[in-house]
């Protein structure tokens, strides 16, 4: 079956979602700008969620954004509506998106789709469940891309038994914006399927890194490991200080002292300290000669503390406190409240030290056309450098290192480049996690 056949008919489980309405909106777009490319050519989108208010906001995104990508680009439309002048292209698009699109509570929606994107919870049970009862009652073989972020697609497709209909497209948050997709595919899949896929890919103009299938897969492979042994060093700061104060320098040590966009902290809170323990959890079982699992984590969850998002995007409570973007506070387990920053955090930059003075923020390196130089400049400094938050950020940087080596010697990257290229555009970081910048 050809793309544009494959691609005629699209269901969108969770679509109302965080990741789903990504996803939605990006298929939205390309099917739709296939049928105005192709107007011999029906197609049809289902979006599947379990809320009517989910959707009906789900239908005011889709559309904002369209007219923002019609308004930011007109000379691009104005073939597609010839004589219709520019002011009009972005609702004339949006009644083309509205003719695809059918927002359903039924599930049955799915029965004629050709091609299932599914972003519902990362619960294995529920997506075999929801596939299982598609592809019962689905005649056309549908193949199912799941949106997983850690679960082993080898394990829905056997107990699905698809003989490789489901592959694994891991999308990174939020999908829209994100230029990485984990692409996870294994010898059952069809040439026909993964080639579909990458040119769909393509056509979002996203970037695809293989990982092979593994619990966790590349990149939380990767961040889970790496946000253990950042809680860890917390936990061991904690026997000389208060381990609020610990949770602060160590989400300093790895925002700061390492370069990175976030705190491991901060990163815990935006991913939501619930999901991290989670995938965990699914991981964990699959691993030989580890445990991912932290009691910190459990006892945040047991106080209620969650982080993730509000509906508006802007970012809950959690390991830290915030106030319109800012850390404002650290959460502290034994009064069970947040401890203002202020009352602490000279206290313990002093204790860190200064960085080397040939730092400069991540946002400054990261967008500079000398990033090289200015990365070299600085773990030049680096590896001089003796205070504690050097150290700390010295040995968090060799331990980055050994997880990204470790994923390639088990498999589940296929090279240090595709494990680099995970972080760097997955995660933001300004340099990959397998590097030699602090080589003896």
């Amino acid at each position: 079956m050809e793309y544009l056949d494959k691609l005629s008919n699209v269901s969108v489980l969770g679509a109302a979602g965080k990741m789903g309405s990504g996803i939605l909106l990006l298929t939205a777009l390309e099917m739709t700008d296939q049928s105005l490319r192709n107007p011999g050519k029906s197609f049809r989108l289902n979006a599947i969620d379990v809320s009517q208010e989910a959707l009906d906001g789900l239908l005011k995104y889709v559309e904002k954004q369209a007219r923002k990508k019609v308004e930011k680009k007109p000379e691009h439309y104005r073939s597609y509506f010839p004589g219709v002048k520019d002011e009009e292209l972005p609702q004339r698009y949006v009644e083309a998106i509205n003719k695809i699109l059918f927002p359903s509570l039924q599930l049955s929606v799915a029965y004629d789709s050709y091609l299932i994107f599914e972003a519902v919870i990362e619960n294995q049970d529920l997506k075999k469940k929801l596939l299982g009862d598609i592809d019962k009652n689905n005649p056309n073989k549908p193949w199912f891309f799941t949106n997983t972020s850690s679960i082993p697609i080898h394990l829905l497709n056997d107990a699905l038994q698809l003989n490789g209909r489901i592959l694994g497209f891991h999308f990174y948050n939020p999908p829209a914006v994100q230029k990485l997709v984990e692409l996870i595919t294994n010898e059952h899949n069809s040439a026909e399927m993964i080639a579909f896929a990458k040119e769909y890919a393509k056509n979002l103009r996203k970037i695809i890194v293989p990982s092979n299938d593994f619990a966790g897969f590349i990149g939380n492979g990767h961040f889970m490991r790496d946000a253990l042994y950042g809680i860890k060093e917390a936990q061991k700061l904690a026997s000389s200080m208060p381990l609020y104060e610990a949770v602060y320098a160590i989400n300093k040590v790895s925002q700061d002292f390492m370069i990175r966009p976030m705190g491991m902290f901060q990163l815990i809170d935006y991913v939501g300290i619930d999901v991290v323990k989670f995938i965990m959890e699914v991981m964990n079982p699959y691993l030989e000669n580890e445990d991912l699992h932290s009691d910190l984590l459990d006892e945040m969850m047991e106080t209620g503390v969650k982080g993730g998002q509000n509906s508006d995007g802007s970012q809950k409570d959690g390991f830290l406190q915030y106030e319109k973007g800012r850390i404002t506070g650290v959460y502290d387990l034994n009064s069970k409240s947040y401890v203002p920053l202020a009352s602490f955090k000279e206290k313990v930059d002093a204790f860190l030290g200064e960085k080397p003075a040939a730092w400069k923020p991540w946002k400054e390196v990261n967008f500079s056309p000398d990033k090289k130089t200015l990365l070299d400049n600085y773990f030049a400094a680096l590896r001089k450098a003796d205070n504690t938050g050097a150290r700390l950020a010295k040995a968090y940087i060799k331990n980055s290192c050994e997880i990204g080596k470790l994923l390639v010697d088990t498999g589940v990257a296929n090279s240090a480049e595709d494990v680099n290229t995970v972080m760097l555009t997955g995660f933001f970081h300004a340099y990959g996690p397998i590097n030699d910048y602090l080589k003896d």
